[in-house]
C-alpha cells in the first residue's frame, strides 16, 4: 500500500490518547503495512498510527537504516540527563526546535504475532521511541518546549502556508 498522508497541528487525532490494540485482526495488519509504507519516506524516523489519522497505539521507526513497527509500546526506561536536542516533526512541517529528551530510551510492546518485544537505543532511537510515544499519548513535541519555543514555535505555526 501507499504511504498514508500526515495528519497535521490543529487535527482532533493528534492530541487524543491512542486506544490499546486489543485483537490483532486484518485492519491492523494492514495498518502495520500503512505506517512501515509511510515511514520509509527520506527523513521519516518515525510515524505514530494517530499521524495517519487511526487512534490506535502502533508506530513505525526508520532509524540507521532499519525499519519495523511496536504495537502498544511503553517506555519501561529512560536513562541518562536529560538534553536539549533539535526535533521536528511531520505534523509540524518546517519547524525545528530544541525539545529536551533522555538520551537513553527503552520501549516494550508487541509484534504482529502477540509477541513480546523490545527496542532500546541512544541519539535517534532514544528521541524516536520518546517522540512517537508522545503522539500515541496525544502529545506533539511542540508541549514539551520551554515556554518561551513554544510562543516562537506558535508564532510560525500560525504563519505557515499549511496551518
Amino acid at each position: 500500500m501507499p504511504e498514508r498522508q500526515i495528519r497535521l497541528f490543529g487535527d482532533p487525532v493528534l492530541k487524543t490518547i491512542s486506544d490499546p490494540i486489543v485483537v490483532i485482526d486484518d485492519r491492523v495488519r494492514s495498518l502495520v503495512q500503512d505506517l512501515v509504507d509511510s515511514v520509509r519516506l527520506p527523513g521519516r524516523a518515525g510515524v505514530a498510527a494517530s499521524q495517519i489519522g487511526v487512534n490506535l497505539r502502533a508506530f513505525s521507526y526508520n532509524v540507521d537504516g532499519e525499519v519495523g513497527y511496536m504495537l502498544n509500546p511503553t517506555i519501561v526506561e529512560l536513562s541518562g540527563e536529560p538534553e536539549m536536542v533539535d526535533e521536528g516533526c511531520l505534523s509540524v512541517p518546517g519547524l525545528w526546535y530544541p525539545t529536551e529528551r533522555f538520551p537513553f530510551a527503552k520501549a516494550v510492546g508487541t509484534n504482529l504475532d502477540g509477541e513480546t518485544i523490545e527496542l532500546s537505543g541512544t541519539g535517534i532511537m532514544a528521541q524516536a521511541l520518546q517522540h512517537e510515544t508522545d503522539h500515541l499519548d496525544g502529545l506533539l513535541y511542540l508541549d514539551r518546549l520551554t515556554k518561551e519555543n513554544r510562543r516562537a514555535a506558535m508564532k510560525e505555526v500560525r504563519e505557515s502556508d499549511w496551518f
